[in-house]
């Protein structure tokens, strides 16, 4: 018997997961992951077992994670605001030999495969387009009985922007994958740990985030937990706090930006809906502005637990509400297995309250691996298991951490890593561009935002800063291009051509 078909003895009434669209009951799952499972069983998923998903949030984006999962297959979950040529790069690296896509990106997921292994395009809402397996017909002519389950689980491949301009490939960490020998134990293992973390309470989850980052798509493997779950598509802060009122929603994954948005709602419109139902909402990505967190709990009550950390190790530092009025603005505590250590820039240990460089000891000796690239899965590392995040901190006597700036080139937009390289590689190729720097600015609403600095050649015609923008989102995602541009007359580069970014980016931040 499944996991879905248990639940359903259980509770035989209830929606199992939903999102604008439709709604399915335990039984629905049931026979989707089904036959999910056993048609992906009979493909050729390559010697690293690996299937990608290339899709906007939806019912079906969730159940083709799980089925990858519950297949034994490693999922790369890809983010939908790719180019095809960058969707293409991330297939080839990564192996995978099946893309599952939805309407808003299956024309770039047909083009990206024709330049990869893959040699099935499995897709919904994409009726009639060349080159897609239609989802609801594939699914109708595989075998709908009880899957095995005797499979090796394999975690996530997950891939982060590139610090050189390409992307870089991680696992899952084990802090994050509930691991085991087959399928079964590794289900059974996922449930134990949900309901550890949860007290035994299981409430409808809110997915608001998309699927292609860790967070949310963490919370969606809690389906296999027996939790219910409600898809939201690109957030919306009215639609978001209705959904909570109207599901009796219990727990969310969020990022700082989500926050904000929901604070900018007026007053009457907050005042319309009610969240009491909420027991926690999980935050992560950037470190949340201490006037948000603070108005966050004062409407929602001490329900917010700030998870910090990365793809690439899981969470490294926590902290709860009532922690955090207790340590305004910090990050919270290491946890196991990891402890936290501030260093200056010759690698020695500091005092308690002193800024320097944030680093992690993992006590696994893990660290950060990288997929396909031992030579960054060293130098993310200063010795054995102990790494950066790229975080300039102090850390106090109780062992709260609280971030203070950043000495890695990564830029948190709204939740989101951005690596300047991929940017400045593209722009630089404009005739116009001597030199190019691209750095992290305030942005009220997403709490940064890529702002490119450029030396002009002399002797051609200056374009405008909107079209130098323009030309670069022609070439790349738009997310990860400069959202402003302004014309420089030097960039500090030093006699080895390095570039202090932490000093081009004093003066914006002097008054944020």
């Amino acid at each position: 018997m499944t996991f879905a078909k248990a639940i359903a003895k259980e509770r035989p009434d209830e929606i199992a997961i939903r999102d604008p669209q439709q709604a399915l009951s335990w039984l629905d799952v049931d026979d989707v992951l089904n036959r999910c499972v056993n048609g992906l069983l009979a493909m050729d998923l390559g010697p690293d077992v690996r299937i990608a998903v290339f899709a906007e949030n939806s019912v079906e984006t969730a159940l083709a994670n799980l089925g990858g999962l519950l297949a034994g297959a490693s999922v790369v979950p890809v983010n939908f605001h790719l180019t095809a040529e960058e969707v293409a790069y991330i297939l080839s690296d990564s192996g995978a030999r099946v893309l599952f896509t939805g309407p808003e990106t299956a024309e770039r997921a047909v083009a990206a495969a024709a330049e990869s292994d893959v040699h099935t395009v499995i897709g919904w809402g994409a009726q009639g387009l060349a080159g897609v397996v239609d989802w609801q017909s594939w699914l109708a002519e595989q075998d709908a009985s009880d899957p095995d389950d005797t499979m090796k689980p394999r975690p996530n491949l997950l891939y982060t922007s590139g610090t050189t301009g390409r992307p870089k490939g991680t696992d899952l960490p084990p802090t994050m994958f509930a691991g085991g020998e087959t399928i079964a134990e590794h289900l059974a293992l996922f449930k134990e740990k949900t309901l550890e973390r949860t007290g035994g309470e299981i409430g409808h989850q809110l997915i608001v985030g998309p699927m292609y980052h860790t967070g949310p798509l963490s919370g969606t493997r809690q389906l296999i937990a027996g939790v219910p779950s409600v898809i939201l598509g690109r957030f919306d802060a009215e639609r978001t706090l209705a959904a909570i009122e109207e599901y009796k929603i219990q727990s969310s994954i969020m990022v700082p930006t989500h926050f904000a948005r929901l604070l900018g709602l007026p007053d009457d419109v907050k005042a319309k809906y009610d969240v009491s139902s909420i027991r926690a909402i999980s935050h992560t990505g950037a470190k949340c502005p201490v006037d948000v967190k603070k108005a966050m709990i004062e409407w929602f009550g001490p329900v917010f637990l700030d998870a910090y950390g990365a793809s690439e190790v899981g969470t490294t530092c926590m902290i709860t509400s009532e922690e955090w009025m207790q340590f305004p603005g910090s990050v919270g505590r290491a946890i196991p297995p990891f402890t936290a250590i501030i260093l200056d820039d010759d690698n020695n240990e500091l005092p308690p309250n002193t800024e320097g460089r944030l680093f992690f000891k993992d006590a696994t000796g893990r660290g950060v691996i990288y997929h396909n690239d031992p030579e960054k899965s060293a130098a993310a590392h200063i010795a054995p298991g102990v790494f950066t995040l790229g975080e300039i901190a102090y850390m106090n006597e109780e062992g709260y951490v609280f971030i203070t700036d950043r000495f890695s080139d990564m830029v948190l937009s709204g939740g989101v890593n951005i690596y300047p390289a991929e940017a400045e590689h593209v722009l630089v190729e404009h005739p116009a561009v001597m030199d190019v720097a691209c750095i992290g600015v305030p942005n009220k609403d997403m709490g940064e935002e890529l702002k490119a600095l450029v030396i002009p050649n002399e002797g051609v015609d200056l374009p405008s800063p909107e079209a130098l923008i323009a030309w670069c989102r022609e070439r790349l995602s738009h997310y990860k291009c400069p959202r402003t541009l302004d014309y420089v007359d030097d960039l500090g580069r030093n006699t080895m051509g390095k570039i202090n970014k932490r000093k081009l980016r004093a003066p914006y931040w002097e008054n944020a």
